[in-house]
């Protein structure tokens, strides 16, 4: 069994930082291998933070679906559970960095303006 949606989250977080770990894309990539398809497939590749969201929940409603067509007895209706609750727990962190990632852009803004206050240019 494996985290399809953690691993995909992975991999479209590689592309945004521009983190170049071979080595972790290609354990990510191995994981996927076969599950490249749809939400996964798109958040595997997002490059931007606003698609990685978008995919994210696209692949959260494939797992819940998943989850309601799969018997509660069945041997790994437990671990599909858990995993829900693994990514929706990422899908948090990927929505705080979006938010402190504007934070910092608004910051940078009013930094900005400070110092034209300050330093007024004559144009």
């Amino acid at each position: 069994m494996s985290c399809y949606e953690i691993e995909a989250l992975r991999l479209g977080l590689m592309n945004v930082l521009g983190t170049e770990d071979d080595h972790a894309r290609q354990h990510a990539e191995q994981e996927l291998e076969g599950h490249m398809t749809g939400p996964i497939e798109a958040l595997a590749g997002a490059e931007t933070l606003a698609a990685i969201e978008r995919h994210l929940d696209a692949a959260l409603v494939d797992l819940e679906e998943e989850i309601a067509a799969t018997p509660e007895d069945d041997s790994e209706y437990d671990y599909l559970r858990g995993r829900l609750v693994a990514v929706r727990d990422a899908e948090r962190a990927v929505s705080r960095i979006t938010m402190q990632g504007e934070d910092v852009l608004a910051g940078l803004g009013e930094a900005h303006d400070v110092l034209h206050e300050a330093f007024p240019v004559d144009e």
